[in-house]
């Protein structure tokens, strides 16, 4: 009975809390999904209506905005209507649809839907940002209207020329920073002993499994993150909304008396405070825009941002190249993986293709990962080390998160971009080994046998830890270490002292790593592939081609009928049918942190056992 079977019913209580109340929809829904997909088929089949004047794009953002969707179109559609993953939107299909319609004499103004939108990282945030001030540039309008705002949506709708909520409605800005489950007193109380083995002071991802609080130099690190994240939030709303320095600060320090003098009407607070134009319904808003576009019988003529991607023509490759983009989203894990993990093996195959591509001319890769094995961070290093020296130039794109692992894989490139608030650096390593030898003398079993060495058994999760397997874990740990640290000073042009010295495992913000010396310049995607179009002299408008793995006929069909479509389709039966209650976010992570914990006793790369398993992970996700 090994430390995974004993977590295992833990991590399953937390996920099985919820699950009995997803029973019978799940069967409702998968019906609904392959009736959705038919008529979609069918549609696409008869072909759209062409674009008329005065249409109205609607940027309908459902879920969270990716990178790349999580699994195939098919697999993530279905998960999405089980109730087993969350609506996404793609960050690509948002910025084309928004460049596209700039230029679209179709389309008269921009509507920014925000009721289905899940989340963003700051770094996205910003990616759509940009965008929307491009398209703003053309002198057409952008509208945001909601029912109300979260902290991320608002970024977003502070960007727009005017900004509605429902008179219902408001405005939710918290700030940052947040508070984690710590598990050293339950994992005691049922006899589980995590044993990690670390490098760094501030590699503080596997803290809450052997502490009950936060240490002083989690703290520390955690402040100077999260202040810089804030103060970046702050002046993105206040430059958007012209309010002066500080405003958002003093209305949340002054929030309860300020509430009371509107009567504690939300909506008229932040109307009072300017973070809104005016209180209107759904249907005032859409009476507004009606007499800006036009209208289609009885509604708005609008068309939806899956819709529009769809029918965008695809760009004609350019004699002279491409520019290869490689998404690089998720945790990083030894072998294969699919869209939404980055697999050693599989995402090395990716650049071997793109290296081998005579059409392809430059690489960009785009990392939004908080990292995960070592092993398979090497792997997807030493593969775009090889593109370099082919003489195809590499340049990383840092998106959300490109920490500890993330961080590792960006090591060989000729340029390294930030956003300005991605979260990087965590060059730091750790291991953990966990034993639940005391929770078997809790239930009264016992192991014994013999070995011809004590290295043949010296990780076994129902024994103690022998002192000199610790010992042995912890000087591969160090190595790993004096890898990482000596691979970053080279590609840095540093000391390996230097280096140390900013990591340890800490984390930083893309500016606070850009004064550290860890990357190169802050910027966006779109800097990262001009500098791979200039480096390849690709010209300043290369043709762009994302390099993904082979799909289905399937996966295909859906992504022909565009790829923002497919994570719509949960979006649309669950505003039909009422949705599915949320886990609550305290058992969500709780059952996330103790099957990870669980998944720590499991075999590491091809070949290997657990000892020799070094993990380069913040165990972050972008605020």
């Amino acid at each position: 009975m090994g430390v995974k079977r004993a977590l295992a019913p833990i991590g399953r209580f937390f996920g099985g809390v919820w699950w009995f109340l997803n029973g019978t929809r799940r069967v409702v829904f998968t019906l609904l999904f392959w009736l959705i997909v038919i008529g979609l088929i069918w549609a696409a089949m008869r072909g759209g209506k062409p674009l008329q004047d005065k249409t109205t794009l609607v940027l309908d953002i459902r879920g969270d905005v990716v990178e790349q969707f999580s699994g195939s179109p098919r697999d993530q559609a279905i998960a999405q209507i089980k109730g087993e993953a969350r609506a996404q939107t793609r960050l690509r299909d948002i910025l084309r649809a928004l460049d596209a319609a700039a230029k679209d004499d179709h389309i008269v103004q921009v509507v920014l839907d925000l009721d289905q939108f899940g989340g963003a990282t700051p770094a996205a945030l910003h990616e759509i940002e940009a965008a929307l001030t491009r398209f703003k540039a053309s002198k057409k309008p952008v509208v945001a209207a909601g029912l109300a705002f979260d902290q991320r949506s608002y970024y977003l709708a502070a960007q727009a020329t005017e900004v509605y909520v429902h008179p219902m409605g408001g405005v939710m800005i918290e700030g940052y920073g947040r508070y984690r489950n710590y598990y050293k007193d339950a994992l005691d109380r049922v006899g589980i002993s995590p044993n990690v083995l670390r490098v760094g002071t501030y590699k503080n991802a596997v803290e809450p499994y052997f502490a009950n609080g936060p240490s002083p130099a989690t703290m520390e690190a955690d402040a100077y993150l999260y202040d810089e994240l804030w103060a970046r939030y702050q002046t993105g709303v206040e430059t958007a909304r012209k309010l002066p320095k500080g405003s958002i600060q003093r209305a949340i320090d002054e929030l309860p008396e300020r509430l009371k003098a509107v009567g504690g009407d939300p909506g008229k607070f932040v109307l009072a405070e300017k973070l809104v134009d005016g209180l209107k319904t759904e249907d005032e808003v859409e009476a507004l825009l009606e007499k800006r576009g036009a209208k289609d019988e009885k509604r708005l003529r609008q068309i939806g941002l899956g819709a529009y991607v769809a029918q965008l023509p695809p760009k004609l490759p350019k004699p002279e190249g491409q520019v290869g983009v490689i998404v690089a989203e998720g945790e990083i894990v030894d072998g294969s993986a699919g869209p939404g993990k980055i697999g050693g093996e599989s995402m090395s195959k990716l650049i071997r293709q793109a290296r081998e591509d005579d059409k392809v001319k430059a690489v960009v890769l785009r990392v939004n990962s908080p990292g995960g094995s070592a092993f398979a961070s090497e792997l997807v290093r030493r593969e775009l080390e090889l593109t370099r020296a082919v003489g195809k130039p590499v340049v990383v794109s840092m998106g959300g998160v490109a920490a500890s692992g993330g961080y590792w894989i960006s090591m060989s490139a000729d340029e390294v971009i930030a956003d300005a608030s991605t979260i990087t650096g965590s060059i730091g390593v750790f291991g953990m080994l966990p034993t639940g030898e005391k929770l078997l003398d809790k239930l009264s079993i016992h192991t014994g046998g013999y070995t011809t060495t004590w290295l043949a058994n010296g990780y076994d999760p129902r024994r103690p830890l022998d002192p000199r397997m610790a010992q042995v874990v912890q000087s591969s740990i160090e190595h790993i270490y004096a890898d990482f640290t000596g691979k970053a000073a080279q590609a840095r042009k540093k000391s390996p002292q230097q280096i140390d010295a900013v990591g340890q495992g800490r984390v930083w913000t893309g500016t606070q790593a850009l004064e550290r010396g860890l990357v190169d310049r802050t910027g966006l995607l779109a800097d990262a592939i001009a500098s791979a179009a200039k480096r390849a002299k690709l010209g300043d408008e290369p043709t762009v081609r994302y390099v993904e793995p082979d799909r289905s006929t399937f996966d295909r069909l859906l992504t022909s009928m565009g790829d923002a479509a497919a994570p719509s389709l949960r979006g649309m039966v669950m505003h039909a049918l009422g949705g599915i209650p949320a886990v609550p976010a305290p058992l969500r992570e709780a059952q996330v942190d103790i099957t990870w914990l669980a998944e720590q006793a499991e075999a590491g790369p091809a070949g290997s056992k657990p000892p020799v398993r070094a993990i380069v992970h913040c165990l972050c996700t972008a605020p």
